[in-house]
């Protein structure tokens, strides 16, 4: 069966670290097609922290390989690249980024006894309904973002009509629908509720809907390239609607989409880690090599230094006595002290709001 689902599927692999490692763990995520620059930060961050692991004497005296898989955020695939993992001999994964991707993927982890630990798959099914112990996320959630969003928006445009637009994924759906909901139980009445197609390029129709409905506020629920065509496209027609999304908007990439239409963007994110004095020296590493560890990065290099304290605590990787550990421990990572709850939920401060501006995006000044 693993061959078949294998067959014809183009699988993005790479090693890294001492020839002749002696632990092999992952990371996974959309290292091709339009999400590509998440892969990219999953990659980036899963690099340095094997590379600075394996220069701190490895995990219990061994050495750490990297395996990398392109799932493409497509779920098909991501199963494929959970069995080519598997077949590998990976024990821990740090991935997968789409949500859609990582659920389907936690069942052939479980089965083949492989601890997960998803640094960015943010819908709650991921963790709410997983097939059983060892399988984490380092990130927040889509409820947890939308009570923080539903709210916001109730708060800071309550004489605006509000529309919300998701794409049909797992996040993009799961997001637009836990914001609404929170937006609705605090009294809002959204004037317009829509889904569009990823991947699509011309989103005129639904900005001449939004224009004729007299939309002030469009909430997104999906990713950074449809949303930043949308943003474009809106001012392109003379709209002034203010756009707001989520966590999906944490890339360069956006900017570069949308250009000066992009300007006062609002999405929802965790506290960024680089504002952390306490990495300032890592960060600085990550820069010196040209990299910005924007986004998920360092939930990535935090996921695998999770399961490396672990594994050392336990003084083993055997999966059970692993997951004692992440089940029962705090670890130091650079998201700070970091645990998880029974779920397999990481305990973290609550999310914030972040504004494109000139280029870049920071904390919403209020």
């Amino acid at each position: 069966m693993k061959k078949i689902l294998l067959a014809g599927v183009a699988l993005g692999v790479a090693f890294s670290g001492p020839a002749f490692a002696d632990i092999l763990i992952g990371t996974a995520g959309p290292m091709t097609g339009q999400y590509a620059s998440f892969g990219a930060q999953f990659k980036i961050g899963a690099e340095q922290a094997v590379e600075d692991i394996n220069a701190a004497g490895g995990v219990n005296g061994e050495m750490l390989k990297l395996f990398v898989g392109d799932d493409a955020c497509d779920p098909k695939q991501a199963v494929a690249v959970a069995n080519q993992a598997a077949s590998e001999g990976v024990v821990f994964m740090a991935g997968h980024f789409c949500s859609g991707s990582s659920i389907p993927a936690s069942e052939v982890y479980f089965e083949e006894g492989i601890i997960q630990i998803s640094p960015g798959s943010t819908n709650p099914t991921y963790t709410d309904n997983r097939p059983g112990p060892g399988i984490y996320r380092m990130c927040g959630r889509d409820d947890q973002q939308g009570d923080v969003a539903g709210a916001f928006l109730m708060d800071k445009f309550a004489d605006k009509k509000i529309a919300f637009v998701h794409d049909k994924t797992a996040y993009g759906k799961g997001l637009a629908d836990a914001t609404m909901a929170v937006y609705e139980k605090l009294g809002g009445k959204p004037a317009m509720y829509e889904a569009y197609t990823a991947g699509e390029k011309d989103y005129n129709a639904l900005v001449s809907k939004l224009k004729a409905e007299g939309i002030g506020v469009l909430y997104v629920g999906g990713y950074h390239t449809e949303a930043g065509l949308m943003a474009r496209q809106m001012r392109e027609q003379g709209l002034d609607t203010v756009m707001v999304s989520g966590d999906a908007l944490v890339t360069d990439e956006f900017w570069a989409i949308t250009g000066d239409a992009g300007e006062g963007t609002l999405m929802t994110f965790s506290p960024d880690p680089r504002k952390n004095p306490d990495i300032a020296p890592l960060v600085e590493k990550f820069r010196a090599k040209g990299v910005e560890p924007e986004g998920y990065v360092l939930y990535t290099y935090a996921a695998i230094q999770a399961w490396t304290d672990a594994a050392k605590a336990a003084g083993s990787t055997d999966r059970e006595a692993v997951i004692k550990q992440l089940d029962d421990s705090t670890f130091k990572t650079v998201l700070g002290d970091s645990n998880f709850d029974e779920k397999g939920d990481i305990k973290l401060p609550g999310y914030v709001f972040y504004e494109w501006k000139n280029g870049s995006y920071d904390y919403l000044e209020n």
